[in-house]
């Protein structure tokens, strides 16, 4: 039975994997590597769904331990921190400003520390919800804070549609570094932010089951077509629109009022860690 526990840590190191190789394919790259983006990218994605994979396994073998939880973090750390922050840096060569740079290689190690901090404040609240039902119960509802693994898709994204933002807003390269900055700022924010996201085992339909089962078929094969030939474009709109979300969701909360039950559960939290 104790080969049980071997299965969620497997996927777990599947996942680490997928974010060494893509860090150290992207320091064994020399000039553009703008090329090896989309297989980079799709390995993170993989990396990403072997991460919802590996808890959904120990959940369900029962077989969750306090070494697959550390292990698990420090995957998340480096695959979903330190990978994307990598090939950030290397999509753009050295500028000649030395101020440029630095603000650019800045805001990179901020995105990577705050994915750490996320992390660490998740565990600890993950430990503290062991002995309080309800704020276990509350958890299982929404994220405080953006989720690093849906940060680094949203880095990921910004990242490889770059000459789309550049072309959009007709963005020079210093103005494209400064964009990209303050990208990365921005998400690091929102990893140590009080904000809620919605979780999807918070997803509740009230529909008939064959409508249910439409929509979804439906929402499945657009999104299938999307990646498929306009891969860039989808993971951006995806990425872009769960952030959206939640910061609607928190702003109708904050009009509400406290007295008001609506989306009480998108209640910013106290400032406690």
């Amino acid at each position: 039975m104790k080969k049980v526990y071997f299965i969620p840590n497997i996927i777990t190191a599947f996942g680490l994997s997928c974010g060494l190789f893509v860090i150290f394919k992207a320091c064994l790259l020399q000039g553009d590597i703008t090329s090896s983006m989309p297989l980079m990218v799709s390995l993170l994605l993989v990396a990403a769904f072997a991460d919802l994979l590996d808890g959904a396994v120990a959940r369900a073998m029962r077989a969750e331990s306090e070494f697959g939880v550390v292990f698990d973090t420090l995957s998340d750390a480096i695959t979903f921190g330190i990978a994307p922050s990598i090939l950030m840096i290397k999509t753009l060569p050295l500028s000649q400003s030395k101020s440029l740079n630095f603000i650019f290689i800045a805001a990179t190690m901020v995105y990577a520390l705050c994915g750490v901090l996320r992390l660490v404040r998740y565990n600890v609240k993950a430990s503290l919800a062991k002995h309080d039902v309800e704020l276990e119960m509350s958890q299982k509802k929404h994220f405080t804070g953006l989720p690093i693994p849906a940060a680094a898709i949203t880095s990921l994204a910004i990242n490889f549609n770059q000459n789309l933002f550049g072309d959009l807003f007709q963005l020079d390269d210093t103005k494209l570094r400064l964009f990209l900055s303050a990208s990365e700022f921005v998400l690091g924010y929102l990893m140590i932010s009080r904000i809620k996201y919605p979780s999807s085992k918070a997803l509740h339909f009230r529909m008939a089951s064959f409508q249910l089962v439409f929509v979804a078929v439906l929402g499945v094969i657009c999104s299938l077509y999307g990646v498929l030939y306009y891969f860039k474009e989808t993971l951006l709109i995806i990425s872009l629109s769960y952030n959206v979300i939640a910061l609607i969701l928190g702003c109708i909360r904050k009009i509400a009022g406290k007295k008001s039950k609506t989306l009480v559960d998108y209640e910013p939290e106290e400032e406690d860690l």
